[in-house]
């Protein structure tokens, strides 16, 4: 099995930010928000990452690569969905033969350890789809993760699709995956924009997997932190408090 890889989210343009810059290259602390995300992943072991770029991806390019090596990119032009900037990937990934992590290039709180206890998790077990969730105290407007009587994997539901029951689950799908690369590109075929935004997304890929009798596992390994996504000005505020508090614990 080769050595995991790695694809990271980043071609948004992130409108509530506020900035012209794309949202990945706003700073925390004074570096930009994909770099704690990059970082993370090589020091958990996954050397050769794929960043989707789209939104002034020179620039996003031209800055990443100033500071990291065996980095690549993808162009994601039209910003069609989650699974749409996956897809762009496939040349990079084809010829792969291992796991292949998917991140979002938003998300600075991205914790080494809980890479590698996915990572781990994938080569004891080597599943189609392994997907890193949250038992988190408040899980309003995330998608659930649903788990039959077993304990095993149903599938995720997004909060307008869940019923009453449903939204009591505290599980949430966090966009955090470990894909067997060879059923991550066989997915493609039957991913489709099938949707109310005509988008593809990523979270429709464990069902596809499921639906075809492999094996999908969920494990709540993330942590409350790795909640800490950026959307808004307010968000990037939190993270940068966040950051502080760690920094102030190490010292």
């Amino acid at each position: 099995m080769d050595a995991p890889i790695a694809i990271v989210l980043a071609a948004g343009k992130g409108t509530r930010m506020k900035s012209e810059l794309p949202k990945v290259l706003c700073k925390a602390n004074g570096r930009p928000l994909v770099a704690f995300v990059l970082d993370s992943l090589r020091a958990a072991g996954v050397e050769k990452i794929v960043v989707v770029v789209g939104y002034r991806a020179d620039l996003v390019e031209t800055t990443l690569r100033k500071s990291y090596e065996n980095i690549e990119f993808a162009l994601q032009e039209e910003q069609l969905g989650t699974g749409h900037a996956v897809m762009m990937c496939r040349e990079n990934i084809r010829n792969h033969d291992g796991p292949v992590v998917v991140v979002a290039g938003d998300s600075p709180m991205l914790q080494v350890d809980s890479i590698q206890a996915l990572l781990d998790d994938f080569a004891a077990n080597h599943p189609a789809c392994l997907l890193g969730t949250l038992i988190h105290e408040n899980p309003t407007g995330l998608g659930r993760i649903v788990r039959d009587a077993e304990g095993e994997f149903v599938g995720i539901v997004e909060e307008k699709d869940a019923t009453e029951a449903q939204r009591k689950i505290d599980e949430v799908n966090m966009s955090t995956y470990v894909f067997d690369c060879r059923h991550l590109l066989a997915s493609f075929d039957k991913l489709t924009a099938d949707n109310s935004q005509k988008e593809y997304y990523i979270t429709d890929v464990p069902g596809i997997l499921l639906a075809e009798g492999q094996d999908v596992r969920a494990l709540p390994v993330l942590k409350p932190i790795e909640a800490l996504s950026v959307n808004t000005v307010e968000h990037l505020a939190e993270v940068e408090r966040e950051m502080k508090k760690d920094l102030a614990t190490d010292a």
